[in-house]
């Protein structure tokens, strides 16, 4: 088998997630991959010819050469900027607070 590769192609929406397990030639290119795993039949907003790529949570180019064990994974494109959200805040004089914890105002 040293001429395929396995790998996995991960999705995720916030109702479903699917990771689906599949053998390519070695070679194969990362979007190429994602075509060949069928898993835009379970997804079909997803469009394998644009989408942004990932690999254990690092951002890949289209022609990755996938390695053995890879997960490929499909991002959603972002609905805010995060950066547009932070401005707006501090327009509004809102502060983010660090950590997460309660502010104990004194």
């Amino acid at each position: 088998m040293a001429d395929k590769t396995l790998i996995e192609v991960a999705y995720a929406t916030p109702a479903k997630q699917l990771i689906v397990e599949c053998s390519v030639a070695q070679g194969t290119p990362a979007r190429e991959a994602v075509r060949q795993s069928g898993i835009e039949e379970h997804f079909p907003e997803i469009d394998a010819g644009s989408c942004e790529l990932g690999v254990f949570g690092k951002a890949i180019a289209a022609d990755y050469e996938l390695q053995d064990g890879d997960r490929i994974e499909i991002y959603r494109p972002l609905i805010a900027d995060p950066k547009e959200v932070r401005r707006q805040r501090a327009a509004q004089g809102l502060k983010m607070k660090k950590g997460g914890g309660a502010v104990n105002p004194e």
